[in-house]
């Protein structure tokens, strides 16, 4: 009889259990993505730039990255970025061509600027699409920070 107890309790323990959220669901609160600046900040490169893979899943994947100087210019040809601003400011310096531009990887390249580009300001709340194949910089002003949360979407 005890041991039937013991069946049926460890039963209904299994049911109590949360179920495992599906593969590819993903939340992150607004005060996760705000901390990630105090967080990357001690990790900042060379270039300026601290970066934290989340997740991936399928063709898209999710980071977050901090910067507090201005970032190379890049060009990517097979992957879309879609920008979430979480703090700070910078100019999106997007379209025009890549000077001096290095392959990096595959499908991808870096340059220190770009050349016959246009420029728009954009800050904390501001959500940006970037398409494959289009040269991109993210530019800071001196003494600025700027946090953001990436989708990479491989097209």
């Amino acid at each position: 009889m005890k041991s039937k107890l013991i069946v049926i309790a460890l039963l209904c323990a299994a049911y109590a259990l949360p179920a495992a959220d599906p593969p590819g669901l993903a939340i992150w609160k607004a005060s996760e993505l705000k901390a990630f600046s105090k967080s990357l900040s001690p990790k900042i490169d060379a270039k300026k730039v601290a970066t934290q893979q989340l997740t991936a899943f399928g063709n898209y994947s999710f980071l977050v990255a901090h910067r507090e100087g201005s970032g190379e210019a890049e060009y990517h040809a097979t992957q879309a970025d879609i920008f979430v601003v979480e703090d700070g400011e910078a100019t999106l310096v997007y379209g025009g061509n890549l000077v001096d531009g290095k392959t990096t990887a595959p499908n991808e390249m870096r340059a220190p600027s770009i050349s016959g580009g246009t420029e728009k300001k954009i800050a904390a709340g501001d959500v940006v699409t970037i398409p494959a194949k289009l040269p991109h910089q993210v530019k800071l002003d001196p003494g600025k920070k700027f946090t953001y949360f990436v989708v990479k979407v491989t097209q």
